[in-house]
């Protein structure tokens, strides 16, 4: 009951490079970029003004009370989009679940910050009395999980993690985890954000963390090139079914790949910024590792988090090198963050969304804009164009703000 096998056997993404899984696939592997000038708000005077937004997205196809739509933040509609998407995917069949082991695991790194903002504009210009009822209900991290779980009656276990850019990694992580221990049989888990607003870029363009490549929008997102500048926020959702593996083949499920590994380590360091010999980042690698019972040698692809940020991408670069050894230079390593930009708490889902499909299709998507490498990043990245790799094992990773990593490893399913 402790050691129970665990597979992703649906997914649902919606991205700036992709509103479901064939086009955002499409994209990756022919190098597509999802950046743009923001068309949310007026950005004249802010020093960044470029972003990966989700476009044509029309919440109304996901919510069974059209009500909800006018109560939910943005994250909490793009959670639901991609949770109905994984469902779909999946093949499942509710009306033949039990329902009370079936989880909710769908996080989000800041949750509802444009009803913050915005109700706080309405407290400070009309009065506390005009604020809304939903305010509280619609800004609360965990209310996309909660909301999935009512939508479909799942009464398992229902949660919310909350770890900046790690997020969507450790909501997979625990529900394998649960999983495995036989807590429940089946989760939906991701992670979702919503971010590009006023104060979400204010404040990031305050920490000088966002690139200002704004004549090139495409070009900006650029891991381990030495002209990179700092990352893109993205907005967007990703949710992935993680089933226990005999109950998948009962009812005859397709099986995108087995997770067999989940580390997780703090750097307990900075606020913001990773030690430079990336140990924590390695740490959570290795531990993965050891849980998968993998050794380094097998590693064949790794969707490096990797932002284009100067400080991060050569952190995990040596952390790779700590974790892999040798091996290092032989693994293919790629960001798709250089084509979706950073989706915060959506970004670790989306990526074993990738994951998934590289070795679901024997294809590693590139990193584009790497154009002049880094001296300090010197393994092989994929730079700029995709290529065909057999891909039996896959390491998926994410670092949080607080020093948070958290890794994931997923292998071929060969039965």
């Amino acid at each position: 009951m402790y050691n129970r096998r665990v597979v992703i056997t649906g997914m649902g993404v919606v991205t700036p490079v992709g509103n479901d899984l064939e086009t955002f696939w499409s994209n990756l592997q022919n190098g597509v970029s999802g950046i743009r000038r923001i068309a949310a708000f007026d950005v004249s005077q802010y020093d960044c003004k470029i972003a990966g937004e989700v476009r044509d997205f029309d919440p109304k196809q996901y919510f069974t009370n059209p009500k909800d739509v006018r109560r939910t933040d943005r994250f909490a509609q793009l959670a639901m989009a991609a949770a109905k998407m994984a469902l779909s995917d999946s093949g499942i069949d509710l009306e033949k679940e039990n329902r009370d082991r079936f989880g909710v695991l769908v996080s989000s790194g800041i949750g509802g910050l444009k009803t913050l903002e915005d109700q706080y504009t309405i407290l400070l210009t009309k009065g506390p009395n005009r604020t809304s009822a939903f305010t509280i209900p619609m800004l609360i991290s965990n209310m996309a999980s909660g909301l999935i779980s009512m939508e479909f009656a799942l009464r398992g276990p229902n949660m919310c993690i909350v770890t900046a850019c790690a997020t969507s990694n450790n909501a997979i992580g625990e529900s394998w985890r649960m999983i495995k221990f036989g807590d429940a049989d089946v989760f939906l888990a991701g992670g979702s954000e919503a971010a590009i607003i006023p104060i979400g870029l204010a404040g990031f363009s305050a920490m000088k963390a966002l690139s200002t490549r704004n004549d090139e929008p495409a070009r900006a997102s650029r891991p381990w090139d030495r002209d990179r500048d700092g990352f893109v926020m993205s907005e967007g959702a990703g949710v992935v079914v993680v089933e226990e593996l005999e109950h998948a083949r009962k009812r005859g499920a397709k099986i995108y790949c087995e997770l067999v590994g989940y580390g997780l380590s703090a750097d307990a360091y900075h606020m913001t910024a990773p030690p430079e010999d990336g140990s924590g980042a390695a740490r959570a690698m290795q531990l993965a590792l050891e849980h998968a019972q993998i050794s380094p040698g097998e590693v064949d692809y790794i969707n490096a988090h990797a932002t284009s940020t100067g400080l991060g991408d050569i952190a995990e670069t040596r952390a790779i090198k700590t974790a892999l050894g040798e091996h290092a230079k032989n693994v293919s390593i790629s960001s798709t963050k250089s084509m979706t930009g950073h989706l915060l708490g959506g970004a670790g889902v989306v990526e074993m969304a990738a994951c998934a499909l590289a070795i679901r299709n024997g294809v590693i998507p590139p990193t584009i804009n790497l154009e002049n490498p880094d001296n300090e990043c010197d393994l092989d990245f994929t730079a700029n164009t995709a290529k065909e790799r057999k891909v039996r094992v896959a390491v998926n990773n994410s670092f949080g703000f607080g020093g948070h990593n958290a890794t994931l490893v997923a292998r071929e399913f060969t039965g």
